[in-house]
């Protein structure tokens, strides 16, 4: 999303501070694209949450100087950061709500209360998912879902050709893949009756355990974690695998997500196995192009069922029939074409460059 806003504006991307020997607060600006900078807070070891945040404010003061504020949109990923901007009005607020976030492990308790706020003062609100939708709909007048979508091209680099990293080329035998964040979310008991009912499979994980202790993680032999792997590496990685998971519990923190993955898993070209998330099951399971399992048994069938097919041109097609629906592109068209629409009665910021 932020590189193709760069395409027609400036953005500056505000990342978590870093802690550190300095005795004087100070932002680094790290430009990844014509229009579009890294800005990192760099902080002083030992600080409280008050000062941390007053700090930030004053960053952010300084960032203004001799800027227009109407000419600008905050766009929010996370409603904690009120606390440190709650003193700006800038020309358009945006609130791009990914997840039920207050329903995470080790969520701060001010969260609900700085979401409300934050309904209040955002001109147009997005979800990253439809039942998020509906969970959300009655807080604000002007809110529009937005599942997960897909790079193609980027994602579609792992049907032209198996180039698998050699940390994954050196295991041997059928690879049933994950990606992602391994966390409160992940199904570890799933992943450990899967990899003993079928022994003779490898289980591959890419990704950061965190927020879980990584001792309760299942070590079966047939079970390997490969780490954090970079976005540009994914495809590579995606390439080399017979299916591929989205294994996580139902609970809480699951029951508004929409997995980005589920996309890219399918435009790779990789059958994917599920647990029932709901924006999983609709639409990709009602549409046949996921199989959905509510348990090892389940997953081991479906598993089962996709390797051994040995044409799958048709689900294929299918599947291609559906993603050319979506694309980053296309959400990023309609998301401009929402903010543009907001409050035509008053003056607010052009979208666009002049």
């Amino acid at each position: 999303m932020l590189t193709r806003f760069s395409d027609i504006a400036a953005v500056y991307f505000l990342e978590e501070p870093i802690f550190g020997k300095t005795d004087v607060p100070y932002l680094t600006f790290s430009q990844r694209l014509p229009e579009l900078w890294v800005c990192v807070p760099h902080l002083a070891d030992g600080l409280t949450k008050d000062e941390v945040n007053a700090q930030l404010r004053e960053l952010i003061r300084v960032f203004f100087i001799n800027k227009k504020l109407d000419e600008f949109i905050f766009w929010y990923y996370t409603p904690m950061a009120l606390e440190f901007s709650s003193h700006l009005s800038p020309g358009l607020t945006v609130y791009d709500c990914m997840d039920e976030l207050s329903a995470f492990k080790f969520a701060p308790e001010s969260l609900k209360s700085l979401e409300k706020e934050l309904m209040t003062r955002a001109d147009v609100v997005f979800t990253g998912g439809h039942s998020l939708f509906e969970s959300k709909r009655h807080q604000h007048a002007n809110i529009y879902p937005f599942p997960s979508s897909i790079d193609k091209k980027h994602f579609g680099q792992a049907r032209k050709r198996n180039y698998e990293p050699a940390d994954q080329a050196k295991i041997k035998g059928k690879k049933i893949g994950f990606y992602g964040v391994i966390d409160e979310r992940f199904d570890i008991d799933l992943i450990r009756d899967i990899a003993a009912e079928r022994p003779d499979w490898n289980i591959i994980l890419i990704g950061p355990v965190v927020k879980i202790d990584p001792a309760t993680l299942p070590r079966q032999a047939n079970i390997h974690y490969l780490g954090a792997r970079s976005y540009e590496q994914l495809p590579a990685y995606l390439s080399g695998w017979d299916v591929a998971l989205v294994p996580f519990m139902l609970n809480e923190s699951t029951q508004f997500i929409s997995p980005t993955k589920t996309p890219e898993y399918l435009c790779a070209g990789k059958p994917v196995v599920s647990t029932p998330i709901r924006d999983v099951v609709n639409p990709y399971g009602t549409k046949n192009l996921v199989s959905i399992g509510n348990n090892s048994k389940d997953f081991v069938e479906a598993i089962a069922y996709w390797i051994a097919m040995q044409d799958k041109k048709e689900w294929l097609g299918n599947v291609d029939k559906f993603l050319s629906t979506i694309s980053w592109d296309l959400t990023c068209a309609d998301m401009i074409d929402n903010m543009s629409s907001v409050h035509q009665d008053r003056k607010v910021v052009k979208i666009g460059r002049q």
